[in-house]
């Protein structure tokens, strides 16, 4: 009698090594699709690769060969679709690339360490003209971003370049300011353009409170790797952006140490 093979059961480390990376591929594109559209549209390509099974099955001849002329051009209908899904992709991968994530340790090798630590000291004014506004409930929505695309940005902004400056945050606010409608771009450390008209998220499940900047702020933070802090006129409470998705209600403290970390 003959012993069961289990050769097929032998795991190698290489074996390992594709597991663990086909892992992390499946969590990184969950935590950019999560509660985006995309997770409608790959609900309806699975319905519809199951449905092109079942007629394929029943040799249903001409739904089979209608489907299949659908599919021919599945990868060229992805990159259309999922385009933005994509671009946030690919910004993941280079903001987690290794030079990127260990930034800090070349500023130290390369003479960086004091403009590091002065890091916390660059933020303040921006936290303290965000006291003001939410004391105010001035509505207010600042982009900040590491590298700014004047092609993404200019096109539908006025160009600033300036010193970040609590007072000058304040000014470009105020209900009755020419650019207070729209956002302020902060980026190399200068508040680089205001009035910034930027894309809505299409989002469906956000809370019915959020309105233009809310939206606004999310849908920038879904196209680009900004991030962006959103002050409500209605009830003054902050919020902040990222990725997509919107931490509510966030105090001081909090948005320091987000604006130290994502800044």
């Amino acid at each position: 009698m003959k012993g069961f093979d289990f050769d097929f059961l032998k795991i190698t480390v290489t074996d390992v090594v594709d597991i663990v990376l086909v892992a992390l591929l499946i969590y990184y594109v969950y935590t950019l699709i999560r509660n985006t559209l995309a997770v409608n549209l790959l609900v309806g390509m699975f319905i519809i690769a199951v449905f092109y099974w079942v007629v394929k099955m029943l040799h249903m001849e001409l739904l089979t060969a209608i489907i299949e002329k659908f599919m021919s051009v599945g990868i060229i209908a992805l990159i259309i679709i999922f385009q933005q899904e994509i671009r946030r992709f690919l910004l993941l991968i280079g903001k987690n690339a290794f030079l990127q994530k260990n930034k800090a340790w070349w500023g130290y090798l390369f003479g960086r360490k004091e403009i590091e630590r002065n890091n916390l000291a660059r933020i303040k004014p921006i936290i303290d003209a965000c006291k003001t506004m939410k004391k105010t409930r001035t509505g207010a929505l600042m982009v900040f971003v590491k590298f700014y695309d004047e092609q993404f940005f200019a096109n539908s902004c006025e160009v600033v370049d300036a010193k970040i400056s609590k007072r000058l945050l304040e000014s470009i606010f105020q209900k009755n300011s020419p650019l207070h409608d729209g956002a302020v771009v902060i980026s190399e450390n200068k508040i680089k353009s205001a009035s910034c008209i930027l894309p809505l998220t299409d989002n469906d499940k956000l809370p019915s409170q959020f309105g233009l900047r809310h939206r606004a702020g999310i849908g920038v933070s879904e196209t680009t790797d900004a991030v962006a802090v959103i002050i409500s006129e209605e009830t003054g409470e902050i919020s902040y952006a990222k990725q997509g998705r919107v931490r509510m209600n966030v105090s001081f403290g909090e948005l320091e140490k987000l604006l130290n970390k994502d800044f």
